[in-house]
Parts: C-alpha cells; sequence; structure tokens
C-alpha cells in the first residue's frame, strides 16, 4: 500500500461508507451484524457514520461476519489500516503553536505506563539540557519560548516511579554536535545522571555494533497502544496493532545489542570527557 497522507483524513470517511455498503448488500440489519460480531448497535452504528474509527479487529469480524470476498477483504483492510493512522504535519504544527504539542505529548505521558523511545539521530526532550533544548528548536520559524519550558516541564515525568521509561540511543545520538563541545559534555553528563534513576534505563548502541538492520528514524511506543514516527516534516501516529507490533519488534532487536547501566554510563562518560579536553 502507497502512503499519501492525504488519504488519511478521507480514509475514515470511506471505510465508514465501505463497511455500511457491505452490510446493506448482504442484506443484514446493524442488529444481526452488531449480534455477530458481539458489539453494541451503538457501536456499530457509529462505525458506518464514522464518529468512531474502528480498530483492525472489529473490521475483520465485521468482514468476516458477512462473509466478504477475499478481494474486497484486501481492500477494506487497507482502508483500516489508513483510518488507524494519523499525520500531523511540521507547518500545521507552527501554525497552531509548537506548545500545543508539548501539551498533547505531556497528555500521552500521563496516559502510559510503559514508554519507549528509539533514538538514533538526535537525544529527545526529555532527556536534553536548556542548551540542547534551545538548539533544536532554533531552525523554527517561530518564537519558541514556550515550548522550551513545556519541554522542560515534561521532564518531571521521569521522575514519577509509576512508570518505566527505556531510551534507546546510538553512540551518533549521544554525541551529534547540536551545541558547542562544552554543552554537549553537559548533555552526556546527564544522560548519565538520569540513567541512575530506578524508572529509566538509558541504553546506547555503540559504532561498531554489528547489526543488519539500519536505525532509520526516531519512533515512541506508548504502551502497546500507540506509536509516534518523526520524519523532517512531521510524524505519523499509528494505532494498528500490526504497526506497533513491528515497532516493537525493531526496539527489542536494537535493545539486545545496547549497552546499559554501567557499560552505558562508562561509554557516555568517556564521550562527555572527550568534549571537555
Amino acid at each position: 500500500m502507497t502512503f499519501d497522507p492525504g488519504q488519511l483524513g478521507q480514509s475514515k470517511a470511506d471505510l465508514a461508507e465501505k463497511l455500511r455498503t457491505l452490510r446493506r448488500r448482504a442484506d443484514r440489519t446493524q442488529v444481526w451484524l452488531a449480534q455477530r460480531c458481539n458489539m453494541s448497535q451503538t457501536k456499530l452504528s457509529n462505525i458506518e457514520t464514522g464518529r468512531v474509527t474502528p480498530g483492525i479487529v472489529d473490521v475483520e469480524l465485521i468482514l468476516r461476519a458477512l462473509d466478504t470476498p477475499e478481494e474486497l477483504v484486501a481492500e477494506v483492510s487497507n482502508l483500516a489500516r489508513l483510518a488507524n493512522t494519523e499525520w500531523q504535519g511540521k507547518r500545521a504544527s507552527w501554525r497552531r503553536g509548537l506548545e500545543k504539542r508539548q501539551a498533547e505529548l505531556a497528555g500521552l505521558e500521563a496516559e502510559s505506563t510503559t514508554l519507549r523511545y528509539f533514538l538514533p539521530a538526535m537525544v529527545t526532550g526529555l532527556l536534553a539540557t536548556p542548551d540542547y533544548i534551545k538548539a533544536t528548536l532554533a531552525h523554527s520559524p517561530v518564537d519558541t519560548t514556550k515550548t522550551v519550558a513545556k519541554k522542560l516541564e515534561r521532564q518531571a515525568i521521569l521522575y514519577d516511579s509509576s512508570k518505566q521509561f527505556t531510551f534507546l540511543l546510538t553512540e551518533q545520538a549521544a554525541r551529534w554536535s547540536a551545541v558547542p563541545r562544552a554543552a554537549l559534555a553537559v548533555q552526556i553528563d546527564r544522560l548519565v545522571s538520569l540513567s541512575r534513576l530506578s524508572n529509566v534505563r538509558i541504553g546506547v548502541a555503540p559504532l561498531g555494533t554489528v547489526l543488519g538492520r539500519g536505525p532509520m528514524n526516531t519512533f515512541t511506543v506508548y504502551d502497546q497502544r500507540l506509536a509516534t514516527v518523526e520524519t523532517f516534516t512531521g510524524r505519523m501516529v499509528f494505532q494498528d496493532a500490526r504497526d506497533i507490533s513491528e515497532h516493537l519488534k525493531i526496539f527489542s532487536l536494537f535493545e539486545r545489542h545496547a549497552c546499559f547501566d554501567d557499560e552505558a554510563r562508562s561509554l557516555l562518560s568517556e564521550w562527555a570527557e572527550s568534549y571537555r579536553s
């Protein structure tokens, strides 16, 4: 399936219409179909009118109950996957204010218990010093004063012991020179310090780690319900269980090859010293 960001908004309406058409074509009532799929008629009605986006499992149940032909199953399944994917463009974020994105992230973090961050290129805001945050926002064509403050506020979540954080960084991410050498040493020191929190694991994959799969892009997985993937022009939000599962597999692969605890702290400290010397 080819991805087109413009399809995402329309796909929800298309999915609702397609499911409604398939039920009517099969000459089945909402009551009959809801009972066969073990869901309420209200939920089914909301799905068919587009007020509720069905999960992949719901769609599969509906298609099976209606004895849908295989060629239509593939088409509707693709629609369902698109409908469970959201595109958030950078330009839209700039227009409404980057600090609003920080409020959304804070909400996601507050609702989640297990958070996994894959960082192949740069340090993420939760781990960043004020200097690093300011430097990484310097390219934004809008005022970022409030955004910097919100990013720093969000860091308090790291001290919530009811949550578990795992951050996986490549050596490039830890050593990327977003700031001058002295400030970068301080940034790496902060990684060492945060790695000592009981609920925070910081792993590092040093250059030379033999791993066939490349670290293609930054992503975050919130529990097992949602994954966000960063690109230069925006971010994609996945709620399809298959997409989330694939990102968890990738995370586990790199996690198995990363250094943690004292081994990671030793590497980080060595890199920090190299920038101080």
